[in-house]
């Protein structure tokens, strides 16, 4: 029934009225071969007569899917959270609910991702997915999945991610404009994007000609890891070498603990030493000094993966996909002039 009560046109009734078989009046709404122009335009003509709309939802249901999107997500990453806030309303605005499930310590991504498909989810988000590219791309042929902040050549699922190259240029750039020729980066290890963030850092240390002073500390995309990185480079400054007048950090968490680091060693940023951090986390503008970073568009992010979703689901046959979302530079409090030595 429809909101007034009426009886809604079925596909039987498009099919009756048309004189075509009620697979042939599938067929020309799923737009797949087996009906000629003809058919299809007596079809959709018949169809737009008696008011007939494919209904979504049955179809879903009846290949064993709901209108529930999957979101996979880490725990303690700020970013993601701002990811899985935007992600709501988008979802809501196309008649989808969302399903949560967290990788956390101690619980394998396989696990969290077969939860959700447990629960019968019609797709999957993946947020910062550190599955491999064989376990992605079969995935994506067992079930509609988009990865968010990684993108995934080779795998049979869409991608939605920042240009991070163009992200990791704009804060090199801004550094090297303030006078910065001794920048350090630590890197998020094997996490969601460090490998393309480490990569373009030291391509923008080239282009600048500062190829004599790349240096990468591994790290990882919490703020242990740049407390670690933060106390090797104390340690070395003990024992007689300068400090780096400036650390593009992997992420905003790993720059919150270079932070910590550096302050409770006395330590004046900016002033004796800038930090850049990347993701604009809802963190890292609520700091007593506000974060130097790299934004990530999370509403705009969360927007293309649930389109990717949501027009996978109800269409047949799209190739893989992906958006790339454009970062921009947000300056604040801790990135300023060197020091002078």
């Amino acid at each position: 029934m429809d909101r007034a009560g009426k009886q809604r046109p079925t596909m039987a009734d498009v099919a009756a009225k048309a004189g075509v078989s009620r697979a042939l009046v599938s067929i020309v709404f799923r737009n797949q071969p087996g009906a000629g122009q003809e058919t299809r335009d007596r079809v959709l003509r018949v169809a737009a007569e008696l008011g007939y709309h494919p209904d979504n939802a049955a179809r879903l249901l009846a290949r064993g899917r709901s209108r529930t999107l999957g979101v996979l997500f880490t725990v303690h990453q700020p970013f993601q959270a701002d990811l899985v806030e935007s992600l709501y309303p988008e979802a809501e605005r196309r008649g989808y609910e969302i399903l949560l499930s967290a990788n956390a310590p101690g619980r394998a991504e396989a696990k969290s991702i077969e939860a959700l498909i447990s629960h019968r989810c019609g797709a999957l988000i993946l947020l910062g997915a550190a599955s491999g590219t064989a376990e992605l791309d079969a995935l994506g042929h067992r079930t509609v999945a988009v990865s968010v902040g990684r993108r995934v050549p080779g795998a049979y699922v869409d991608s939605v991610h920042t240009a991070e190259g163009k992200g990791v240029r704009q804060a090199m750039d801004h550094l090297v404009a303030l006078g910065h020729r001794h920048i350090v980066h630590v890197d998020g290890g094997r996490q969601s994007g460090s490998a393309e963030r480490r990569r373009a850092y030291r391509d923008a240390m080239r282009r600048h000609g500062l190829a004599d002073g790349i240096r990468v500390i591994p790290g990882a995309h919490d703020e242990d890891a740049g407390i670690a990185a933060g106390g090797l480079l104390l340690a070395e400054r003990d024992r007689g070498r300068s400090l780096p007048t400036a650390v593009l950090a992997g992420n905003d968490r790993c720059a919150m603990g270079l932070l910590m680091a550096f302050t409770r060693a006395g330590v004046d940023v900016p002033g004796e030493l800038s930090v850049v951090g990347y993701d604009d986390s809802h963190l890292s503008h609520v700091m007593p000094v506000g974060l130097t970073t790299v934004r990530q568009d999370a509403a705009l992010m969360a927007e293309h993966a649930v389109r990717f979703a949501v027009e996978r689901l109800e269409g047949e046959g799209l190739e893989p996909r992906q958006a790339v979302i454009d970062p921009k530079l947000v300056v604040r409090g801790t990135s300023g002039p060197p020091r002078t030595e």
